[in-house]
């Protein structure tokens, strides 16, 4: 018989009556469920004196959940275990998601044991699954329904998920709208896009108390300046960001997106008719993703730029050969790197 033995232990064997190693195993079977034939591994008790297989009553439930999620799979459906994983990634309990969901009380329970879901229910399990911000919604809409104690531990847990999501896909859009420049060193300066770098490089400029009056514009011009003159002085640029020629100097492909990155310390300050975007970090901090290398550089744009207004940076970078000999709105090619003015 083709059986793998999981575990041993001395026990009263139910099979013969007898005290001694009884062993788990596990044997692949075949069964079929709602006309489909599925394959999966159940799970016995061996009694070496007889010779036999046999269950005791947690077996019998388990084999019918692990036949239960052969056929789930088989159907692209979601696993009983994956079921509980939703939850446990939320913190909620199997009564409070049916709350959430406008579902039946012990409808998780069940499907989390010995029901198998339809595909409408499958479908919005996956949704919750990945989309945390569904889940504050539906959160936010059963609030009266829950205590404020559980209301809130769900509501950390999901804006939690929300945050980290969030940036993931500002990542993924931002990486997207740079795929076209792949393959052009000119345009990048011979570095594949980091943004871990680029996140980076805002919070060194921003932690500096070199620098005045960080708004927008100055750090655009001073992370292009950084990526320039690494480019001039190492032959690849820190950052990987594409810079266009725009009214007032270069800004990289994105800027209005990277600002958005988690951890980027900016804060929007009213400005009466219009709003500004200040960056400043206080703090201790550490900067993983810059090398030694990268921090001189960094210091150098600093001890030339950092004092100057906006006016008088995006006045000097006017005169910047690159800047000149750009048609704007076209990208600024790093070539121009060798005539820095810095």
């Amino acid at each position: 018989m083709d059986m793998r033995i999981i575990k041993s232990e001395k026990r009263l064997c139910t099979c013969c009556m007898e005290e001694h190693e009884v062993k788990t195993v596990l044997v692949n079977e075949e069964a079929t469920f709602k006309n489909r034939k599925v394959a999966y591994e159940a799970s016995y008790l061996y009694c070496d004196a007889a010779e036999e297989l046999y269950m005791d009553e947690q077996q019998m439930q388990e084999n019918d959940v692990r036949l239960k999620d052969a056929y789930r799979k088989s159907e692209g459906l979601l696993t009983s275990s994956n079921i509980s994983s939703i939850r446990a990634k939320y913190g909620i309990s199997q009564s409070d998601l049916c709350i959430l969901l406008g579902w039946g009380g012990k409808t998780i329970t069940r499907y989390e044991s010995h029901q198998v879901q339809d595909k409408a229910h499958d479908t919005i399990l996956k949704k919750i699954d990945h989309d945390p911000e569904w889940f504050l919604s539906l959160l936010s809409d059963a609030r009266e329904n829950l205590s404020a104690e559980s209301y809130q531990k769900y509501l950390n847990a999901a804006t939690a998920l929300y945050e980290k999501n969030q940036d993931s896909y500002l990542r993924k859009a931002i990486e997207a709208s740079y795929a076209r420049f792949q393959g052009n060193h000119l345009f990048h300066g011979n570095t594949n896009l980091s943004l871990d770098k680029v996140v980076d490089v805002i919070r060194y400029f921003a932690a500096s108390p070199k620098i005045t009056a960080l708004y927008k514009v100055k750090l655009m011009k001073l992370m292009w300046y950084a990526d320039a003159l690494s480019y001039k002085l190492r032959g690849f640029a820190i950052t990987g960001l594409v810079y266009q020629a725009l009214p007032m100097g270069a800004v990289p492909v994105g800027h209005n997106s990277i600002i958005d990155l988690k951890d980027v310390p900016c804060e929007e300050v009213d400005m009466g008719e219009t709003n500004a975007y200040h960056f400043a970090l206080k703090d201790v901090v550490s900067f993983p993703a810059l090398t030694d290398d990268d921090k001189n550089i960094l210091d150098i744009v600093i001890e030339k730029l950092g004092k100057m207004s906006k006016n008088e940076i995006v006045g000097f970078m006017h005169k910047e050969q690159a800047y000149v000999e750009t048609v704007p709105r076209d990208v600024i090619q790093f070539k121009y790197a060798e005539s820095l003015q810095i």
